[in-house]
């Protein structure tokens, strides 16, 4: 590919009145250093309470590169990061964090391997700075969401990462609202690559996922790629039903050869136990039930609340066209 890109960087933001500036400037900084253009930066606001807004549209009066959205409410650290993709314009997205845990430094290095035919640049975390029992669990995670998985996902690989305009439409076809964005870019398929890079630590402010909602976001990777949750229960009741067969012929040869089996507080433990992992089973069945229902009710991903951009005349002169009409007619929105 000879031709210099257009870069959008897709970018989520909530309650970041802490890290916005050294954001903005560090991003800013990347965009000047890459030829081309003219680039831009989607930053989805998912309902920040701060003044996250308030800092963003006064940059987005000063900067034509900058494009804000803003969400009606908070809808999640994915679905933000879907309204960015949405109105992304470029011909490559860059999908990255706000807290400058993913650092805007390395966008040229994912460019450099997107020139070499690449479709999907995904950064592969190295030297997280997270504490111990937290890389602990990502890295089980990531292991155990490969192994149940119906397709190859990347291991240490977050959403962090570049995407060429074919790849970003056609995320922009799938309709699920559990979203797991970085399982999502895998599955289109084309040619993919994975890059080492330092994982940061946060620069200011505090974690936005809490042990909840991570184990929220892994809940969406596992159920949203396997249905081997669902194949284990089926495979745990034919074993169970075998054992049970197994026991019953067991219990009639010493009933009438030897003596009536005694033994109450094993027949309460094995009731127990198969009852628990009913339950279990039934819960990992609505799991699925529960996505099933979220699809039916057909609902947008997301409301906008506004578009913020700069007004002037000059600026709409090198501003790409934004390409979101289906994005308005579905959401509503009024630009500002």
């Amino acid at each position: 590919m000879s031709k210099q890109p257009r870069v959008s960087l897709a970018i989520p933001v909530y309650n970041e009145e802490a890290v916005l500036p050294e954001l903005l400037r560090r991003t800013r900084a990347v965009l000047d250093s890459i030829p081309g253009g003219p680039h831009e930066i989607v930053l989805a606001d998912d309902g920040s309470s701060d003044r996250t807004l308030e800092l963003l549209e006064g940059a987005a009066e000063e900067d034509a590169r900058l494009v804000v959205i803003a969400l009606s409410r908070n809808f999640g650290h994915q679905t933000a990061l879907t309204a960015a993709l949405d109105h992304v314009t470029g011909d490559v997205a860059v999908l990255m964090d706000g807290d400058l845990q993913d650092p805007p430094e390395a966008v040229p290095t994912l460019l450099e391997a997107y020139q070499q035919g690449y479709d999907v640049v995904y950064v592969r975390r190295v030297n997280r700075k997270e504490s111990w029992w937290l890389r602990a669990c990502y890295y089980l995670f990531y292991r155990l969401l490969t192994a149940l998985s119906s397709i190859q996902l990347p291991l240490d690989a977050g959403d962090f990462g570049l995407m060429s305009r074919r790849v970003v439409q056609e995320i922009r076809r799938m309709p699920e609202h559990h979203r797991y964005l970085r399982g999502m870019r895998t599955w289109v398929g084309f040619r993919q690559i994975g890059i080492p890079i330092e994982r940061a630590a946060r620069r200011a402010g505090r974690t936005k996922y809490s042990p909840l909602r991570l184990l929220k976001l892994a809940s969406d990777g596992i159920f949203a790629f396997s249905i081997v949750p669902l194949r284990a229960a089926a495979i745990f009741g034919a074993t169970a039903t075998g054992v049970s067969i197994l026991y019953s012929i067991y219990s009639l040869y010493v009933k009438f050869w030897l003596h009536a089996p005694q033994g109450f507080t094993a027949l309460i433990l094995v009731i127990t136990f198969l009852s628990g992992v009913n339950l279990f089973f039934l819960g990992i069945i609505g799991e699925y039930i529960g996505r099933v229902y979220e699809e039916a009710k057909g609902r947008p991903h997301y409301v906008v609340r506004q578009v913020v951009r700069q007004r002037s005349l000059g600026s709409l002169a090198t501003t790409p066209r934004i390409d979101v009409a289906e994005a308005l007619e579905r959401t509503g929105t009024d630009y500002d």
